[in-house]
């Protein structure tokens, strides 16, 4: 895709990354029937992956509990009863969870629920399992776009490109720390797996 005048770039997310998160938390624990889905009604990708998630949680026969974070400040009010009848946890990428991601999975933990997350830094930082675009892969391509300008190339010449390199993290000591067991056959599908 090229969008002509002075706008190019790259996407970070990929909504169709929404269904496959849901997939792999469902394949990773088989019994969960209700999802908590963390989303923020105000960001331009949000709504959509709420609904994304939504349509693929009627295939697999999940209920999807939506919980609307628009600010921090609301974010750091959620409380440990807000996942109360969720067996599980799906958080949509927004810039704003990223920012405030250890209050997230700490949120999670504190009910012992398993999580799924939109960015390996979540696993890094304690989070269960982390599947989505790997962020310093997005920046190393974003500085190749900067330096195609500034050589003289026209923005809207460049293509708007997808992040193509795929995080998926398992973080097994938090599994462990859960009580939650991961199958072998999930774990050999991760990319990595943090011990």
């Amino acid at each position: 895709m090229q969008p002509g005048g002075n706008v190019t770039g790259m996407l970070l997310f990929s909504l169709e990354l929404n269904a496959k998160r849901l997939q792999l938390l469902k394949y990773a624990f088989p019994a969960i029937t209700r999802v908590a889905v963390l989303v923020n009604p105000t960001s331009a990708i949000g709504p959509t992956g709420l609904r994304d998630t939504q349509e693929a949680a009627k295939l697999l026969g999940v209920a999807v509990n939506p919980i609307a974070v628009g600010n921090p400040d609301e974010l750091r009010s959620l409380q440990a009863t807000t996942l109360a009848g969720s067996d599980g946890l799906i958080v949509t990428a927004d810039a704003m969870f990223w920012n405030y991601r250890t209050i997230i999975v700490a949120l999670a933990s504190s009910v012992r629920i398993p999580a799924l997350y939109p960015e390996r830094e979540y696993a890094d930082d304690g989070g269960l399992i982390a599947y989505g675009a790997n962020v310093p892969d997005h920046f190393r391509q974003a500085a190749g776009y900067v330096d195609r300008i500034l050589r003289g190339d026209k923005a809207g010449d460049l293509p708007i490109n997808q992040s193509s390199k795929l995080d998926f993290v398992v973080n097994l000591r938090t599994a462990r720390e859960l009580g939650l067991a991961v199958s072998p056959d999930f774990l050999s599908s991760a990319s990595e797996v943090i011990e």
